[in-house]
Order: C-alpha cells, then structure tokens, then sequence
C-alpha cells in the first residue's frame, strides 16, 4: 500500500530553507552613535540659546522727560507748519504730563486738564500758570485756525521745552563718601 497522506516520509527529500538574515552589528553601532550626537547637539543649542538668551541685557526704558525732549526736537522740524507743529508739541507735553505725574491729561480738554491740576500739588503755581497759557495758545492753533508766525512758535516749544526741565525728576545725591585716609609714610 503506499502512503497518500500529505505528510512526507521521514527519509523523503525536504525543500531548502530560505537563508537566514544576520544582523549587521555595524549598522547597530553607527545608529546608536548617530541619535546620541542628534540628542547631544539638540541638547547642546538648546542650552545655548536658553544662555544666550538670559544675556540679553534689557535695556530699560527712556525716562518721561528724555522722550518728551526728543519728541520736542523733532517737533522743530514742522516748525513752518502751525498747527501739526502745535498739535506735536502740545500732545508731547500732555503724555508726559501723564507718564511723568500719572495725570490723564491727553484723554480731557484743556479746560477739564487745567480744573483738575489746579486742584493737586504736582505742579508749582507759577508752573500751572505757565501750562495753562502754553495750552490755551497750543488750543487757538488747533481749533481756532490762528497762525502765528515763527518766532511764536519757538516761544512755545521754549515753554514746552522749560516745563519738562522744571518737572524732570533730579537725580538723588549720592550718600556722602567717606573722607580718603592719609597715607603716612616712616621715614
């Protein structure tokens, strides 16, 4: 009888196997050393722009008055030009007067500005004085269509000019230094 079973006979010739994948040792080697300098350059920037960044000196801002004195400077170029002359230089003295003094002036009118300040401390008289007519002649430029001449106008931006010297913050006195010693040489 002969077998017909599907199973094959234990002295029967069998089919080769397929080979064997070796894995190359190599390959693992340069893998690993590839991701470790990846992970160590990523590490690397990142710590050096984090440094480079804490650096960074910050540079603090302009005081009230040296911004208020620059704006008053470059408010001469548009001196033959009443009014964005006089509406420059009136707005320069209204947003200082706010940064400077923590006063809104730049949101009231004139009007509404000056009954407030005559009602605080933070200006002298004479110095309230001396706003209220440089805003009241900054106010016939701007609405009242007036146009004075040239030498008029640098009356104004001297006042504007006077006023954020007068009010500027003076610089505190440093604390007395001790008295330098005497050096005695023996002889």
């Amino acid at each position: 009888m002969t077998n017909t079973s599907s199973t094959p006979a234990p002295d029967a010739l069998r089919d080769i196997k397929p080979p064997i994948a070796i894995p190359n040792l190599w390959l693992w080697v340069w893998l690993a050393i590839g991701v470790l300098v990846l992970a160590t350059l990523i590490i690397g920037l990142t710590l050096y722009f984090a440094r480079r960044r804490s650096q960074v000196p910050i540079v603090p801002p302009l005081p009230p008055h040296v911004r208020a004195k620059q704006k008053l400077e470059e408010a001469l170029a548009l001196i033959a030009q009443a009014k964005p002359f006089c509406v420059l230089v009136s707005d320069t003295i209204r947003f200082y007067l706010e940064e400077r003094f923590n006063f809104h002036a730049p949101e009231r009118t004139t009007e509404e500005f000056l009954y407030e300040l005559q009602n605080t401390n933070l200006l002298l008289p004479d110095q309230k004085e001396s706003l209220g007519e440089f805003l009241k002649r900054c106010d016939l430029v701007k609405f009242a269509r007036y146009e004075p001449g040239e030498k008029e106008l640098h009356d104004l931006h001297d006042s504007a000019v006077r006023l954020v010297e007068e009010t500027e913050p003076q610089p505190t006195p440093l604390a007395a230094t001790e008295p330098a010693q005497a050096v005695f040489t023996q002889s």
